[in-house]
């Protein structure tokens, strides 16, 4: 495909072809994404695709199959196969136990034909002498580019004597005159003529092969106007060197420089934008270079060089220092640092120890250790990221409408235009005007150029979700770009959003003949089973008092933005807020003052109710995270209001809206109160929403962009259209930056590439002949057009430059300090200070710390030169810090 038309066309096969419920085709991406009825036939629509005039990428994967004893065997085997998504034909060979694959690339790999093979009952066996890796796009972009930087240096060695051969006698009467001389008029047209037929049937052959089946199945494309145009003009000029008596004397002209230059020109275009087209498209190429094809497993005792295909879950893998992570999994013996850039877009390495996670596709630096892989294939989070980016680079975006509009009858137009401007000069200037006519009809067939209007949105979209992805924001669904430019508001839950989401349990008030540490215990019996920040904060710091056991938990029920509860230790409990134990018959009026002090001290608190009689409250801390307030104040420099949605009392919520600047704020409100919420915000316009819990997926749904975060639950990032790789909620100014630097980039491609017609076309039908005399030379119309696509993929390849400014980023100017101020919580003795100065200088050792355990204080001198990296440092030691 090489331009708006034939993703129309292709489009239109697909949408033809049996059991194809709707297609999208991607130009840039090089791929269709389809809606696909049951039981529809693969192999029949790659047959469309390929009637249409185009090829369908295939792949071709052979792997060994262990186990068959028969022909029924070789069925079953066969069977399987083709039951495997993108699959259009198997073939099993039970002499040689093989199977061979074919289908459609990108949509299946040998990971998935194994695990077919394998849920048929038999024995997948990769072959290693031909590998069942998938084939890299990087290197068949580079390939296919290649074989165009030849054909456009042969085209323009043939083209180049041409153009001197016939533009030099117009240039020099001396020229001409030695050329007269030495090699003769009629031989000079002869060797012009030949080295010209050189190019155009030579490099240029495709544009006459490819354009002559698309004027046949009367669906022409950039190739067909190519072949007319150049065509036209070396036909004729055949005929005014070979036959000029059939020609008016005034008439008898040559254009075989501007046949020869026009198809070099063009594949010059076609170069340059193929590896521009590369470079807008590589991310998804860079991801997938990103896992190892071979994984060191212990296996029967011994470490074994497997291919990454056939590691299992459960497999115990070695990671040695430099080398790549090949699946997902839990460490368990050593310890080292790890680069996990391409997943948080931050460069900082991340520690690992056993117990904590290895992400497939990140980098070992330092040390050596092993892991427990728990997530292979398709499943592994490099896979989904994959399969994230690859859905939003397919998107088709509101605005791309009007283009699709304009490019579903565009080269028609042009082809009706091409003959009008022909018989027009004819008609006002009669036959003696035929040259003019020909060049005239040539430039308008060459100059108009689909192809930019076809890549003006998918190059800018490509390439900003691929530079998102390197940021570390994921767009799920590429559509969310456009979208988020029209959000007015942004709404933030607060608990492990706003928060760090780590509260740490700090007052239990316990109610007359009820024992706090009995109420802790059967607190924490019942929170183990829920996700709730609080409850795991609660459960933590049972074990940490190690308070007895409440005994096994039966009849647990969660009720969403109440509470849970369970019976635990031979009584009911209820723990969550005081609606939660109104409802349970047991108000918790008599802490209601409490409550009210504490929140408005910042706490959260949860009460707790046995056997239907209020029995105490659990307060919480849980600070801002660090970098809160300046995110918030990117966004609202961005011109975006800033709200605060969060199930906490008003007081809490208050506490923490004030400290991060945030404009409005609603407390007290349950997942359908935060939905209900959100409907009213979106009366001032379009709203999004930030969240990483659970209880946060009914508002990420109802939003008009829901935003979770890198550490929510998987159910928070499914409901979600876009998804952060890591918990900076700077990273939400970034998503908001980027994406209106790429609907920015949208609109100038499209602007340009509609522009670039509206004004050329007229010139070359020859408007500007009769008042100025000035006529476009074709091969200068070639060149306008391969510039216009270049015009189009270099503004959206600017976009992997993106950057958002200091002042976006969190980096908002501070005025002189001569010290910084962290109030810092938790700290109860000098091993606490001991432990936070230590912290502190392990970023700046050249400073003076002085902690107050009284306030809470903690103040640097000289002031801190990156205040919020000190604060997060503190906070990583155990005592959350925010900026005084």
């Amino acid at each position: 495909m090489t331009c708006a038309a034939c993703v129309r066309h292709v489009e239109k096969a697909l949408k033809g072809a049996p059991g194809v419920i709707d297609a999208h085709v991607n130009l840039v991406g090089e791929r269709a994404d389809l809606k696909l009825a049951p039981g529809a036939d693969l192999a029949e629509i790659a047959a469309r695709v390929k009637e249409a005039g185009y090829e369908p990428r295939l792949t071709h994967i052979e792997l060994g199959v262990g186990g068959m004893t028969c022909a029924s065997c070789v069925a079953h085997v066969e069977k399987a196969l083709k039951a495997v998504p993108g699959v259009t034909a198997a073939r099993v060979n039970l002499t040689t136990e093989r199977a061979f694959v074919e289908g459609l690339e990108g949509a299946f790999d040998a990971a998935a034909l194994a695990a077919a093979v394998r849920g048929a009952g038999y024995e997948p066996r990769p072959l290693a002498e031909k590998g069942a890796a998938q084939p890299d796009p990087i290197a068949r972009r580079a390939a296919e580019t290649e074989v165009l930087r030849r054909r456009f240096l042969l085209a323009a060695l043939f083209a180049a004597p041409v153009s001197l051969l016939e533009m030099g006698g117009h240039m020099s009467s001396a020229f001409m005159a030695w050329t007269d001389a030495t090699i003769g008029h009629h031989n000079l047209m002869l060797l012009v003529a030949a080295l010209t037929s050189v190019v155009l049937f030579g490099p240029g052959r495709r544009f006459f092969t490819i354009g002559a089946a698309s004027l046949i199945r009367r669906a022409p494309d950039m190739n067909a106007l190519v072949a007319l145009g150049a065509g036209a003009a070396y036909f004729y000029s055949l005929l005014a060197t070979f036959a000029p008596q059939i020609l008016p004397e005034n008439a008898r002209h040559s254009y075989f420089e501007s046949a020869a230059i026009i198809v070099a020109f063009i594949l010059l275009g076609r170069w340059l934008e193929a590896r521009s087209r590369g470079r807008a498209a590589d991310a998804i190429g860079k991801l997938a270079r990103l896992q190892p094809k071979i994984a060191h497993v212990r296996r029967e005792g011994a470490v074994q060089d497997l291919p990454v295909e056939e590691v299992l879950v459960g497999d115990v893998i070695e990671v040695r220092p430099g080398e790549s992570i090949p699946v997902d999994g839990v460490v368990v013996e050593g310890a080292s640092h790890v680069d996990e850039s391409f997943i948080t877009g931050e460069a900082a390495p991340v520690a690992k120890k056993p117990g904590d996670t290895a992400t497939g596709g990140s980098v070992n630096l330092a040390g050596a250790f092993a892991f427990r892989a728990t997530k292979v294939g398709a499943e592994t989070f490099l896979a989904d990221v994959i399969r994230m980016v690859e859905t939003a680079q397919g998107a088709r975006l509101p605005i791309q409408d009007l283009a699709d509009r304009v490019t579903a009858i565009f080269v028609p137009v042009v082809l009706a235009a091409a003959l009008a401007t022909f018989a027009l000069w004819l008609y006002f200037g009669g036959f003696s005007n035929l040259s003019l006519a020909l060049v005239s009809a040539v430039n308008v067939l060459i100059i108009a150029c689909p192809c930019a209007m076809g890549l003006a949105t998918p190059a800018a979209l490509v390439t900003g979700t691929g530079r998102a992805a390197e940021l570390g924001v994921i767009f799920r669904q590429g559509d969310a770009l456009q979208t988020l430019c029209g959000v007015r508001t942004v709404a933030f839950d607060k608990t492990g959003t706003l928060t760090l989401g780590k509260p740490s349990l700090t007052r239990i008030v316990a109610g007359e003949g009820f024992d706090a540490s009995r109420l802790l215990a059967l607190a924490a019996a019942v929170e183990a089973k829920s996700e709730h920040p609080l409850g795991r904060a609660l459960v933590e710091a049972a074990r940490s008092k190690q308070v007895a056991e409440a005994g096994a938990v039966t009849h647990f029920a969660y009720e969403p933005g109440l509470g849970v509860k369970g019976e635990a230790g031979g009584v009911h409990v209820a723990v969550g807020s005081a609606e939660l134990l109104a409802a349970e018959g047991a108000p918790a009026d008599a802490f209601a003052r409490t409550a009210e002090e504490l929140a408005g001290q910042g706490a959260s608190c949860f009460f707790i109710a046995v056997d239907g009689e209020a029995a105490g409250l659990f307060a919480f801390s849980d600070p801002p995270r660090p970098e809160a307030a300046r995110a918030v104040a990117a966004l609202r420099d961005l011109g975006l209001r800033v709200a605060l949605i969060t199930g906490d009392r008003e007081a809490t919520a208050r506490a923490v809206g004030e400290k991060i600047g945030v404009d409005d704020i609603f407390a007290g409100r349950r997942p359908d109160g935060k939905v209900a919420t959100l409907q009213d915000l979106r009366k001032a316009g379009p709203v999004a929403f930030v969240g990483d819990g659970i209880n946060d997926a009914p508002a990420l749904a109802a939003a008009d962009v829901g935003i979770a975060m890198g550490a929510g639950t998987d159910i928070a990032v499914e409901s979600a259209q876009v998804a952060l790789m890591s918990s900076d909620l700077g990273k939400v100014a970034e998503a908001f930056a980027l994406s209106r630097a790429t609907l920015r980039t949208i609109k100038q491609n499209l602007v340009w590439a509609f522009g670039y017609n509206v004004v050329l076309i007229p010139v070359a039908m020859g408007a500007l002949y009769p008042s100025a005399g000035i006529m476009l030379n074709p091969s200068l119309g070639a060149a306008a057009m391969a510039s216009s696509s270049l015009f189009v993929l270099g503004n959206a390849l600017r976009l992997r430059q993106f950057a958002i400014s200091a002042r976006h980023d969190g980096d908002m100017p501070m005025p002189e300090a001569t010290n910084t101020i962290f109030a810092v919580s938790d700290m109860t003795c000098g091993h606490c200070a001991a432990r936070v100065k230590k912290a502190v200088l392990s970023l700046e050792p050249a400073a003076e710390v002085e902690v107050d355990l009284n306030s809470g204080d903690v103040t640097m001198t000289p002031a801190a030169a990156d205040p919020a990296a000190v604060a997060k440092a503190i906070t990583e030691a155990g005592y959350p810090a925010q900026i005084k």
